[in-house]
């Protein structure tokens, strides 16, 4: 079973948001996701400045079994991409909740982040 880590909420597309002390949101897919799409060979995300509107694909991830889309957990501006994915997309695989995280955002709304899905809610989602 996958590690879920309780300082962090998620999507029902398997993305995870962390509330960085700034306000900005450092986004990724979480350890369930990186577990299913198997070894990942290439990350493509948006370049800095981009606007992303919560639910809409922001990027995708190649892995040995697929190409899988990315959605924005919420509303607002890539602030930063995690630029070493272009040499390491394993980190995806690796570390999902660390080293392979893929874009820092800045929220629109703030208060977006405490609408996502908890650690219980996520942990009930991937039970189903």
């Amino acid at each position: 079973m996958s590690k879920i880590p309780s300082n962090l909420r998620y999507t029902k597309d398997h993305e995870w948001a962390r509330l960085e002390n700034d306000g900005s949101i450092v986004v990724g897919i979480t350890e369930h996701a990186s577990n299913t799409l198997g070894d990942v060979t290439l990350v493509t995300l948006p370049t800095g400045g981009t606007q992303l509107t919560a639910g809409q694909e922001f990027g995708t991830v190649d892995s040995v079994k697929a190409v899988s889309e990315l959605y924005a957990p919420l509303d607002g501006e890539v602030v930063e991409v995690n630029g070493e994915l272009d040499a390491s997309p394993e980190d995806v695989n690796t570390d999902p909740y660390g080293d392979g995280w893929m874009v820092k955002i800045r929220p629109t709304d703030a208060a977006a982040f405490e609408r996502l899905l908890t650690a219980e809610q996520y942990e009930e989602l991937i039970k189903e």
